[in-house]
């Protein structure tokens, strides 16, 4: 059964961690989008998935998971549905919803992040708001993210969130530290000395062998100022002082 991935072909998103979960998996998969449009890719493919012409309900947005006869559209629900395919599911039922929990909390998290550099409409330049993105983030940092990181520190049980073995929701928990490092490097630097688990948990999703070479590899995407993600010195907390 083959898999082809649909999402932009320019950003993470919330593409990123159905990649990692298929790169970690060491399972193929066609990210559609990022073939040449002589070989029906580009953001041509999307707007044909999204079109519906390709057949199924039309989705509403990317990422889109194309397998088989099925066609299935976000995030949380795609990975749900993947995950034991591919050997990256808890093994009890109830270990399932609550990792279907979990990357569900953590799709809130990545709205209120994008929400952070987008606070009045997506449809408008940050430059067109960014006094209220100032003002958002300091909500963020200062409230959000140590209530959400917090929770999350407390969720993990072993050495990965169910224990021994890894889940997609790790893959996915990686992916936030790593993005929310990327955008507010200061204020993670503060949470995370208070955040040991959780610490330990992202690198050690980083040093999964097909997760390293996936990050040190052109098929990861950098992160940079068009997805989820973005840096802005002015939405992170100030440099700390160094000490005399």
């Amino acid at each position: 059964m083959g898999y082809r991935l649909y999402y932009w072909p320019g950003i993470q998103g919330r593409g990123e961690p159905i990649r990692l979960a298929f790169e970690d998996a060491g399972v193929a998969y066609v990210d559609v989008a990022r073939l040449p449009a002589s070989q029906g890719g580009g953001v041509a493919a999307i707007q044909r998935i999204l079109s519906g012409r390709d057949g199924g309900l039309r989705p509403f947005a990317p990422p889109v998971l194309v397998s088989g006869n099925r066609t299935i559209a976000q995030t949380a629900l795609i990975l749900h549905w993947l995950a034991p395919r591919i050997g990256l599911a808890p093994a009890s039922e109830r270990s399932r919803l609550t990792a279907h929990q979990l990357q569900l909390t953590l799709t809130d998290l990545w709205s209120e992040v994008h929400d952070t550099h987008h606070p009045i409409a997506v449809s408008l330049y940050y430059e067109d708001q960014a006094d209220e993105a100032r003002r958002c983030a300091k909500h963020l940092r200062e409230e959000r993210l140590p209530k959400y990181l917090g929770w999350l520190e407390a969720a993990i049980r072993g050495p990965y969130l169910f224990g021994r073995s890894a889940s997609y929701v790790d893959l996915s928990l990686f992916q936030t530290v790593a993005g929310l490092t990327y955008a507010m490097p200061h204020a993670m630097a503060a949470l995370m000395r208070r955040l040991p688990s959780l610490r330990a948990l992202h690198d050690r999703v980083a040093a999964r062998p097909r997760i390293a070479a996936y990050l040190a590899s052109p098929r990861r995407i950098p992160f940079n100022e068009g997805g989820i993600f973005r840096h802005y010195d002015e939405l992170d907390a100030p440099r700390p002082r160094r000490g005399r």
